[in-house]
């Protein structure tokens, strides 16, 4: 078979065929100030540090995708509330968007224009797009308007919303639903290639699938049609197989899968219907050796990988600051040995 371009790699595997290798997607966004040499703060204020961080993580780690999230506070930040920054791993949120005690009515609806954080985020997609042209993709990434108000109330008085006020939760949702579809968009347009939804409140590890299917569902099948490319979705770390079949009817065209999950069981289920991103475990990875690398590497693709519709990568969306630079390249070297197509030791093996 001959050598594909990353971006044939990712969409063939996404179109549930088998490229020339197992797509890699490290999902590496605040080790880009380790490359540049400078703290995590100064890194995320310039779209350009972005834009050269990625790059060179790219072609060190031969990545099959360029990340142009930031961080996801952001889109809380957007709506006025508060980010804090770390010296060693991914700005978290602060004071939410909405005082305590106010009602759902004084949430001020922002205009993604409007926001330069957001700005910075399209101006490095678009830096991303200019230099990587077709050859690799680009992912957006959004906050699901059913998971973003954990950042814009505080996850205790948002509980309390989804269990006893249905009609203020339906009232965020209208504010929530045209800004992640107006977000998502504008990365689109920018030059994104496909648009991650990130929704960890939606896994069973948080709440309990009926009431699931009741909210996250109903607003993920609201938002999705609007968005005018290829999602997939994330559920963080948490469990999705509980909930595949409900993902699977979204219309999302791939599910990322956390590690506590069976990735052979999660690969059955999903076959024909979603792709599957995952599941190496991004907190143990700094602890691994390198033969433990390549046994994770070769785990997951025997157990995903054949009939494509397969990408390798993190389990939770973000690898850890501490996780070395060694363990990375190790894995995408593993990547590269035992991943290429056909794999018939995998199914020699089956």
């Amino acid at each position: 078979m001959c050598a594909m371009t990353s971006a044939q790699r990712v969409f063939t595997s996404l179109g549930h065929q088998e490229p020339d290798r197992v797509p890699l997607v490290l999902t590496l966004t605040v080790h880009g100030a380790r490359e540049l040499g400078m703290g995590i703060r100064e890194y995320f204020s310039a779209a350009e540090h972005v834009v050269e961080g990625q790059l060179r993580m790219q072609r060190k780690y031969q990545n099959d995708a360029l990340i142009g999230f930031f961080h996801a506070p952001l889109e809380s930040e957007a709506w006025g509330g508060e980010v804090v920054f770390a010296e060693d791993g991914p700005p978290n949120s602060g004071e939410p968007a909405l005082p305590a005690g106010a009602p759902i009515s004084a949430l001020k609806v922002t205009e993604v224009s409007s926001a330069p954080g957001l700005g910075r985020v399209l101006a490095a997609i678009s830096g991303l797009k200019a230099a990587a042209g077709a050859e690799i993709p680009i992912l957006g990434v959004v906050m699901s308007p059913f998971s973003l108000p954990v950042m814009q109330l505080g996850f205790p008085r948002y509980l309390e919303l989804l269990l006893e006020d249905r009609a203020g939760f339906e009232q965020l949702m209208a504010l929530n639903i045209p800004f992640c579809q107006a977000w998502a968009n504008a990365q689109l347009a920018a030059g994104a290639a496909a648009i991650v939804y990130f929704d960890p409140l939606a896994s069973p590890t948080m709440i309990p699938r009926e009431l699931y299917l009741e909210t996250g569902h109903r607003v993920a099948r609201r938002t999705l049609p609007g968005i005018h490319g290829a999602t997939a979705t994330h559920l963080a770390s948490g469990r999705t197989l509980g909930v595949l079949d409900d993902l699977a009817s979204t219309g999302t065209a791939a599910v990322g899968v956390s590690c506590r999950e069976d990735l052979a069981a999660v690969k059955a289920r999903c076959r024909g219907r979603l792709s599957v991103i995952g599941n190496l475990n991004a907190i143990e990875m700094a602890s691994w050796s390198a033969s433990e690398v390549e046994g994770k590497v070769k785990e997951a693709i025997e157990k995903a990988a054949p009939g494509g519709g397969f990408l390798l990568s993190d389990n939770h969306g973000e690898i850890p600051w501490q996780v070395p630079e060694d363990t990375l390249l190790a894995i995408s070297e593993a990547t590269r040995s035992w991943g290429r197509y056909p794999l018939t030791w995998a199914m020699a093996h089956a």
